[in-house]
């Protein structure tokens, strides 16, 4: 017989869903229906997923605080393009040691298969060598930006507090996605579009764990809340645009366009990275980071923008005048980049420096064409090359919409369903599957049994 809870004038009552019977609950026995009420799976998994928000959201600010302190010594402009090369080289050589002496890293596309197979990460080992190997990798100016080392954190740390409270495979998954959330909303500043895009990046073809959805919403906004907190951080948007003045019908029609150009650099940004791959892997795993770092220091003097993962440069690209050469240059130069970043062993995520690309080329394209909406451009084609490489178009489209104003949310829709049409037999994150059971177990607002 079910039965709920329901509290009118100051009183609480029993409903029988089954009879339509309506009775009162003694006084005496109501602190034990509430007690009951609030022991219930529903209620568990709330307490649960909030938690992990706030857990994440301490992990990353901490995270994002000692990555700044690092980079007090390591960032490219504190030094002369000669010395940052020895640094580069030395910041691959300690790489490479931390790893043999620690353990392997591991990546986010074992955690996602982990996320498939078991629900999340198994322990904690890959911790332990990631954390300062990746502030290393990004302090220094490697391509390659926090996101991926940061979610890896959050999500693994998600997973083995899971597992520490007894929960079932589906159960620790929603709480590692959940972990993930928040770990992408720190970075990102954007919650409605990093739950969403944890959720996107463990799958092809769009999100699949729908149960997981509200969890993770609600773990990115605590996460979110408790790193503005700490941080002092404020709500405006992290990149300023050109104005975006009136989008007009026509801009639908370069939306389209943005979409099969952002699929063709993630095309290149894939294949690039799968012959680097094994170009590299014939060289020693020991030397690998070294050779990276003095390949990196090389293509700094073609490029500036060949350093760093690009958040700061984003910033500057968009509201400074520069020459087209310029811009494709430097885009050019954070294709290889990362390319040689990702393929030598330095730790990273790819989210970032794809959305310098796109908006590198947006503002091109905007001095070849005058007529067009440069912010269309630009924020089409962010979002078309990294749904391109990671199949994350709707995550992706409110991310950065919600990061730059939400004015051209259609716009940059259009590009990103229009990049992963056309990329839909590449891949870059091999792991990304369907989902592997066949329906929830642990669903926030349904307290049931599991359904399919």
């Amino acid at each position: 017989m079910a039965r709920q809870i329901r509290v009118l004038d100051g009183r609480t009552w029993l409903y029988r869903s089954t009879i339509g019977f309506v009775t009162q609950v003694p006084r005496s026995s109501r602190r034990a229906v509430l007690s009951t009420a609030l022991r219930r799976p529903t209620n568990r998994m709330f307490g649960i997923v909030i938690v992990a928000g706030l857990l994440g959201g301490s992990v990353g600010a901490a995270y994002i605080g000692c990555l700044h302190i690092v980079q007090r010594g390591l960032w490219p402009t504190h030094w002369s393009l000669a010395a940052h090369a020895a640094i580069l080289v030395g910041v691959g050589v300690a790489v490479a040691l931390l790893i043999r002496t620690l353990g392997s890293p591991g990546d986010v596309e074992l955690l996602v298969d982990n996320i498939h197979v078991s629900g999340g990460a198994a322990d904690l080992r890959q911790l332990p060598p990631l954390i300062p190997v990746s502030l290393l990798c990004v302090a220094a100016g490697g391509a390659l930006g926090p996101e991926a080392p940061l979610v890896q954190t959050t999500g693994s740390l998600s997973s083995w507090w899971a597992r520490r409270l007894g929960l079932d495979a589906a159960e620790v998954r929603i709480v590692t996605i959940t972990g993930m959330a928040a770990g992408f909303t720190v970075l990102f500043g954007a919650p409605l579009g990093a739950a969403v895009f944890a959720l996107e990046i463990l799958h092809r073809r769009g999100l699949e764990y729908y149960e997981a959805l509200m969890p993770a919403v609600f773990g990115s906004l605590a996460g979110y809340a408790v790193y503005v907190l700490i941080t002092g951080l404020g709500l405006e948007p992290v990149w300023e645009l050109p104005p975006v003045g009136q989008v007009r019908a026509g801009d639908l029609a370069w939306a389209v366009a943005c979409g099969v150009v952002g699929a063709a650099v993630a095309v290149a940004f894939t294949y690039l990275n799968q012959f680097l791959r094994m170009a590299l892997r014939r060289i020693p795993s020991m030397v690998r980071p070294a050779l990276g770092g003095l390949l990196l220091a090389l293509l700094a003097w073609m490029s500036p923008y060949a350093l760093t993962f690009g958040e700061a440069q984003l910033g500057y690209v968009t509201t400074t005048q520069l020459a087209m050469r310029t811009l494709l240059l430097a885009a050019l130069a954070k294709l290889l980049a990362s390319g040689v970043t990702l393929a030598s062993g330095w730790k990273g995520g790819f989210i970032i420096p794809l959305f310098f690309m796109g908006a590198c080329l947006g503002r091109a394209a905007h001095i070849q064409f005058h007529s067009t909406n440069e912010a269309v451009l630009i924020v089409a084609l962010m979002a078309a090359c990294n749904v391109g490489v990671t199949k994350t178009p709707i995550g992706t489209v409110l991310v950065v919409t919600e990061m730059t104003g939400l004015t051209l949310l259609p716009t940059t829709l259009i590009a990103a369903v229009v990049a992963l049409v056309l990329t839909s037999n590449v891949g870059l994150i091999e792991s990304q599957r369907r989902r592997t059971d066949s329906g929830p177990s642990a669903v926030l607002d349904h307290p049931g049994p599991p359904h399919g």
